[in-house]
């Protein structure tokens, strides 16, 4: 089937179980995906947009109320749509931090951290991690004593991941913001791989900014997120223009200034509405989504020689996992070599694990259902049989 000419009908959801590590729980519902062909023209959303014309006061479809929801939901006092959860960093980067400002980072943000306060001028500094692949409140202190030291004044933020791209793993973001809040330092919390998945309670972690990623965690379609925030930062993060042309005299009203007027319009908005729902409610059910994630996790370790890189047991569903010493040393000598993996697995139903990995690769679980869990497990033993590893 096509969508043109030259463009396939994607039918990865529907004829597969998906376990890419980004994909999982941006899986859009139903009612996501009526809303979005009913929503599908670009401005859509704006049929109703009257004075003072921002997409956060929009009442039909109920694109205001969603707003004091979704900050409601987080426990922030203010929320903003925005592209993804990039768009998010970069937001509270261009409003918090001024040129050569020493920040903060982790040994395990992501990339776009990095670039939004490169943008923003920053001298960029990260926390290591220790020897368990966690960011502790420990080490935060340690660097933020040494930053301040040498740049003669403290860190004017700290990013911060509540679940990390690289391992998967929960870190002490509690008492990391505590021990920032101690030298004055906001904290941006990156939600990417938490809300919308699993519960987040700004004021009860400390944090100052909670960046959500709609396309990863919050089933709805890309490019969408949220930026949520305190009183404290909201006028400054959700500042509006002041601008005034020198010979017209225009001036803009409420429009703000880091979401660039407006930001969400049309498909992305509605279906990151439209799935809201079923995300309060799935994260309620969290405790479910990491047994599933440690039944797989435990069905893999039964191959020999197989090794898990993230936390154990997991507290998450996505995690990394150690194949050198199982699936790898078929692929030595396989004449499909490190392919015959994902291959394998396709045969099985099953996608998501990158062509040609069988080193060091990882995968997701979330949202899958009991039936689905048990055949991923089996389909990893069934496969490591036919290869003559050792199942314990």
């Amino acid at each position: 089937m096509k969508c043109t000419a030259t463009i396939d009908t994607r039918d990865v959801e529907e004829l597969y179980i998906n376990i890419d590590p980004i994909q999982a729980g941006g899986r859009l519902t139903v009612d996501a995906q009526k809303a979005a062909i009913a929503y599908s023209d670009g401005y859509s959303v704006c049929d109703n947009c009257l004075k003072p014309f921002r997409l956060d006061y929009i009442n039909k479809p109920p694109i205001a109320e969603f707003h004091r929801d979704c900050a409601e939901w987080l426990n922030m006092d203010a929320v903003r749509l925005v592209p993804g959860a990039r768009r998010g960093f970069q937001a509270v980067a261009s409003s918090i931090v001024e040129k050569g400002d020493p920040v903060l980072l982790t040994a395990l943000s992501h990339y776009t951290e990095f670039v939004s306060l490169e943008q923003a001028g920053a001298d960029i500094h990260e926390i290591p991690k220790d020897e368990h692949n966690h960011i502790t409140a420990d080490n935060a202190a340690a660097r933020i004593e040494e930053v301040t030291r040498e740049a003669g004044k403290a860190p004017s933020i700290l990013f911060v991941e509540h679940v990390d791209y690289q391992y998967g793993n929960v870190h002490e973001i509690a008492e990391i913001a505590k021990v920032a809040h101690q030298y004055d330092i906001p904290v941006l919390l990156n939600g990417a791989y938490s809300v919308g998945i699993m519960p987040v309670d700004g004021k009860a972690l400390g944090v100052d900014f909670v960046i959500g990623s709609g396309h990863k965690s919050m089933a709805a379609p890309a490019p969408s997120g949220l930026v949520a925030t305190t009183s404290e930062y909201a006028d400054i993060v959700f500042r509006t223009t002041q601008s005034v042309g020198d010979i017209t005299g225009r001036t803009f009203g409420i429009k703000e200034v880091e979401m660039m007027g407006c930001t969400l319009m049309g498909v992305t908005v509605v279906g990151l509405m439209a799935s809201f729902p079923a995300v309060k409610e799935r994260v309620l059910h969290w405790d479910r989504e990491v047994e599933n994630s440690n039944r797989v996790v435990d069905a893999l370790c039964a191959i020999e020689g197989t090794q898990v890189e993230s936390d154990m047991p997991r507290e998450h569903t996505l995690t990394r996992i150690n194949t050198m010493d199982s699936f790898d040393t078929v692929a030595k000598t396989h004449k499909k070599k490190g392919f015959f993996l994902s291959q394998s697995l396709k045969k099985k139903g099953i996608i998501g694990v990158i062509p040609g990995s069988t080193r060091v690769w990882k995968f997701n679980t979330y949202g899958l259902n009991e039936a689905q869990i048990s055949h991923v497990c089996r389909a990893f033993q069934e496969i490591a049989r036919e290869n003559d590893l050792t199942v314990l």
